[in-house]
């Protein structure tokens, strides 16, 4: 099964079932080693740069994310 099918049938789930696989997923994270997890941020990090590049995504200045993050706090 490939990923866009196996995620069209997690997203088809009810919102408890959803919860929960995406809580077993992300704890699935914390047992990765420190090799594992560089190798998954490096991905993440290619796939991010690829979709800026390609013009799918845009930068936003970090005064900005910085004045959005102080008003979600306050």
């Amino acid at each position: 099964m490939d990923i866009q099918t196996l995620e069209r049938e997690a997203l088809s789930l009810p919102a408890s079932d959803r919860a929960r696989l995406a809580h077993d997923l992300l704890e699935s994270l914390d047992a990765l080693s420190p090799a594992e997890l560089e190798s998954v941020w490096l991905n993440e990090i290619n796939n991010r740069l690829e979709a800026f590049d390609a013009g799918n995504s845009q930068a936003i200045p970090a005064e900005e994310v910085a004045t959005r993050a102080r008003a979600l706090l306050k």
